[in-house]
């Protein structure tokens, strides 16, 4: 008898072990595919991190410079007035400013408030009536 007659030669398997391969192939699989997604992510996320601690730096010199700009303006108006005077009035056009903004996002908030999709919870509702039978609906 020749070898191939006993054995099965290398690169011919039956199907029967190809088919008791496919849960290890697809366990392996997805094993490489969570690897990938892994560092994938691990990158993005490092590189998110990277930015948003640029614009947190940023932000600091932003504010750093909204001072400076705050002292340049009563500078100014302290040529016109008294200096005291010209402190006040900055003083007083930047609280109308927080106030004003302040008010604007209450309000914004108070739309918010709560966070209840009630569109979609009526929606949901109006779908558990007709998969009992009961309401209105399209039939």
């Amino acid at each position: 008898m020749s070898r191939a007659t006993t054995t099965e030669p290398d690169d011919k398997k039956s199907v029967f072990k190809l088919i008791g391969e496919i849960p290890g192939l697809i366990t392996t699989l997805i094993r490489d595919e969570i690897a990938q997604l892994r560092s994938e992510l691990v990158t993005r996320l490092k590189a998110a991190g990277i930015g948003i601690g640029l614009f947190a730096a940023a932000a600091i010199f932003l504010n750093f410079a909204a001072w400076v700009l705050i002292a340049t303006a009563i500078l100014g108006l302290a040529n016109a007035v008294a200096p005291w005077l010209a402190a006040l009035i900055i003083g007083v056009v930047l609280l109308v400013i927080a106030v004003i903004l302040a008010l604007v996002g209450l309000s914004r908030v108070k739309k918010g408030v709560p966070p209840v999709p009630e569109s979609a919870i009526e929606s949901v509702k109006s779908d558990v009536k007709a998969f009992k039978g009961t309401g209105n609906y399209d039939r």
